[in-house]
């Protein structure tokens, strides 16, 4: 379909977040990591505030909380995918879903060292 022949209406838009949405709860509900996320990500706010940091400080820890859902959502959509496409266990479909969950961990272990390099030194300042 050209992309002439869609009409972006109000309506369609909202459709569209209703959509995001209910892949979120899902995400939420169905993937047991994802609420690893959510208590680090509240953990990460929760330090922010009270370590005072500053607006570039934020920035950084907000960039990161979304590179660690944004890659835990591809995750997920990849392995539903491969589930879908072979149901039973074949190689390549492991080597797939191996990677994808590799990138994952990539993005919230760079997380943990940026939060690290932020909260430490103010932390141990206090001490």
């Amino acid at each position: 379909m050209s992309s002439s022949n869609k009409k972006l209406t109000f309506g369609k838009r909202i459709e569209s977040f209703k959509y995001a949405i209910e892949g979120m709860l899902h995400l939420i509900r169905q993937e047991p990591n994802v609420r690893i996320h959510i208590i680090a990500a509240i953990a990460a706010v929760i330090c922010g505030w009270y370590l005072d940091i500053n607006k570039n400080e934020w920035l950084v820890i907000i960039v990161c909380i979304g590179i660690v859902f944004t890659t835990e959502i591809i995750n997920t959509a990849i392995e539903n995918i491969c589930d879908y496409i072979s149901p039973t266990q074949h190689h390549k479909i492991k080597i797939i879903k191996d990677l994808a969950a590799a990138a994952v961990l990539v993005s919230a272990i760079m997380s943990v060292v940026v939060a690290s390099c932020i909260f430490l030194p103010k932390l141990l300042a206090i001490l």
